[in-house]
């Protein structure tokens, strides 16, 4: 590729290798600072000896060198290579915590969540993040970002999946830095009646300020959520329902203040600033104003990752329209990548809104120049049309294969949200903009506000209506890593072929096509030779998942509940045919036993041959007397049961040194595993 021939972007790719090496091998500050320095110092060596930057050694030492910055970078970025995280200081048993929100989570059904910083552990300097869980029925007001509160309690690990193949809380949270939490109790912990101001704790309290302010305007409740997802950055409001809907039309982007709210942002600057550009150095003026701008706004939408990221993003961006050079773009996209991960977080690399902003941003940068090459419309409506659409299909090319690997699904009509949504999306930003300037200074005028739910209510109304189009929405697609980089190696060798056709391009096109078909014919075989049993956990229900190659077997008494565990399953291992059949009271697996006790608490007096003993619906028996009646290997319980009932059996078990599981605490149990 010609890209490859500027110099930022092979930069920016020794940086991503360099923290993709440290991710994996974990070398540590030390190790990775002092093959930096020493790599840094051969290069300022030779560029002392040599006195040119054109030769090849140079070249890859310099590249040597972005390799080593990335794992120190990475490196850095892991909490717990510094002495002062918390990880080094505690021990078992309770600590007294200092702790200050920094970010307030989606609540759960059943609780609220935070990320707080660590201010001090047992009154000792500490740093590290926290994530601290508060029941929705705890007395007083909710926290807010810088509240400050002392808590006296021991640290848990973040709960991980319990059954195989769903969302990984945990791990999502370790993303972030975050591997523990607290959870607050009526008596474990007290708010400080002070705490120090910080930038996000200003940005929260004008948030809070401007939702009370749209609140008193009458907005509608949904269109009050959307005003604050599209405005603000808080998404928290909004209704299972509606963001099902955004996500079903292939609009959920719209929601999240990220690169494409900065970008039309930017436009709509560019356009209002314009007369600046007629002053004695306007040019400069003009780009100091955007940037300010662009990042008020990023404090106004609390300084969220993504905010930041994408408002850096579009400072270069605002950078390179300033300098007029379109050719510079691809350097300015990578300069600001290479900022990015450098400056603010290496672990950014790793995070979805990260990989889709920069693969959304340069698919467009690169593939609508060649859409329009190929059609000129000479009417206007018509090429405004076909603008909209190339960068509708551009984007979507570019973030198709991780949209599939993390979410398994594609809009099938999304071109036709973009093409109803995206021409007013600059008007509903620029309004809503205004809106909340005039309603912070209580000069809104009734009639804006009224015209303003109504243009938010009608935009939900084209997004549902889009969603309801199911036969055009595919769900549950399956989607892997090697195939994420072989579908990346197809559509990046077809839009080289489509630039211009070569027989070296057209070769490694069809090769990565090849490969593709190739990888499906070997995953499709080896899911026929696999074969697995396991009791999965459910809150008040039983059900057993059993895999025969592509075949899949649920028994379960509730089948409608189970089905969300069994469409991740089902996507993750390629499953053909699902049949549900009702649970029996005994099972043969793999030649061992299994006998299921439910409520009715019915067994045999007497059977010695009993390998496995399912305890569900809560029965209230004599486990010792089973035990010793059944000499069973194994004494499984599953969510169905009573907690203190299963505390009960745990103790039992103990005492007769018999095997326990309860997939509520040990998650899934496998009877047969030959995956």
């Amino acid at each position: 590729m010609g890209l490859l021939r500027f110099i930022p972007i092979k930069l920016t790719i020794y940086l991503v290798l360099g923290i993709l090496l440290g991710k994996i091998i974990d070398p540590g500050i030390p190790i990775s600072m002092v093959f930096t320095l020493l790599s840094l110092s051969l290069l300022g060596y030779l560029f002392h000896k040599d006195r040119t930057t054109s030769s090849t050694r140079f070249g890859i030492l310099t590249c040597m060198s972005a390799l080593c910055i990335g794992a120190f970078s990475m490196s850095l970025s892991q909490p717990e290579n510094f002495r002062s995280d918390y990880t080094h200081q505690i021990s078992k048993g309770n600590h007294s915590w200092h702790l200050k929100i920094r970010e307030v989570l989606k609540p759960s059904a059943y609780s609220d969540r935070y990320i707080a910083s660590l201010q001090s552990l047992d009154h000792k300097n500490a740093t590290g993040k926290i994530l601290i869980i508060r029941p929705v029925d705890s007395m007083g007001r909710s926290l807010e970002v810088d509240d400050e509160l002392m808590v006296y309690s021991d640290i848990a690990n973040i709960a991980k999946p319990l059954n195989p193949y769903q969302f990984d809380f945990n791990q999502y949270m370790s993303g972030l830095g975050v591997n523990h939490q607290i959870r607050l109790g009526p008596n474990n912990h007290y708010v400080l009646s002070r705490s120090s101001p910080t930038l996000f704790g200003v940005a929260a309290v004008i948030r809070k300020k401007i939702v009370t302010t749209l609140k008193a305007a009458n907005f509608g409740t949904e269109e009050l959520g959307i005003i604050q997802a599209l405005l603000l950055g808080q998404r928290h409001d909004i209704s299972d329902d509606t963001y099902n809907d955004y996500k079903n039309a292939g609009a959920v982007h719209i929601l999240a203040v990220s690169g494409l709210h900065i970008g039309i942002l930017l436009l709509l600057l560019e356009f209002l600033l314009n007369p600046l550009e007629r002053l004695p150095k306007g040019k400069t003026i003009k780009l100091v104003v955007i940037v300010l701008l662009l990042w008020g706004f990023a404090i106004l939408a609390g300084l969220s990752a993504s905010v930041v990221r994408a408002v850096t993003m579009f400072s270069f961006v605002a950078y390179a329209l300033y300098l007029n050079r379109p050719s510079n773009t691809f350097n300015i996209l990578a300069l600001s990548m290479f900022f990015i991960l450098l400056v603010f977080d290496a672990n950014l690399l790793f995070q979805v809104g990260f990989q889709m902003s920069y693969a959304a941003v340069f698919a467009i940068i690169w593939i609508y120049p060649l859409l329009q090459k190929c059609w000129y419309p000479k009417n206007w409506l018509l090429r405004k049309s076909w603008q909209l659409l190339s960068v509708s299909v551009a984007a979507q090319l570019g973030v198709l294969p991780i949209s599939l690997f993390y979410f398994h699904q594609f809009p099938g009509l999304f071109f036709i949200t973009n093409l109803l949504v995206l021409p007013f999306l600059g008007l509903v930003l620029g309004l809503g903009i205004l809106v909340i300037m005039l309603s912070l200074l209580n000069v809104l005028p009734p009639f804006l506000a009224q015209r303003y739910d109504h243009l938010i209510g009608s935009m939900n109304t084209v997004i549902g209506w889009v969603a309801d189009q199911e036969a055009f929405v595919f769900k549950n697609i399956s989607f892997d890593g090697p195939q994420l980089i072989l579908s990346y190696l197809i559509i990046i060798t077809m839009i080289l072929v489509f630039s211009k056709a070569t027989f070296n391009r057209t070769m490694s096109f069809l090769l990565a096509i090849i490969g593709f078909q190739l990888y499906l014919i070997m995953v499709s075989y080896q899911a026929k030779q696999v074969e697995i049993l396991c009791l999965v956990h459910q809150t008040r229900n039983t059900a057993f998942l059993w895999q025969q190659g592509n075949d899949l077997t649920v028994l379960t008494p509730h089948p409608q509940k189970v089905e969300p565990i069994v469409n991740d399953y089902q996507m993750a291992k390629r499953i053909g045919n699902t049949t549900y059949l009702p649970m029996q009271n005994s099972f043969l697996v793999a030649e061992k036993k299994m006998l299921v006790v439910d409520s009715l608490c019915i067994y045999p007096a007497i059977q010695a041959t009993t390998n496995y003993v399912l305890l569900t619906d809560s029965p209230r028996l004599n486990l010792e007397r089973l035990i010793d009646s059944l000499k069973p290997n194994v004494i499984i319980a599953d969510g169905s049961n009573y907690r203190s009932f299963v505390k009960r059996w745990a103790k039992t078990c103990l005492t007769k040194k018999l095997p326990f599981h309860y997939t509520g605490e040990q998650g899934a149990y496998y009877f047969i595993n030959m995956d």
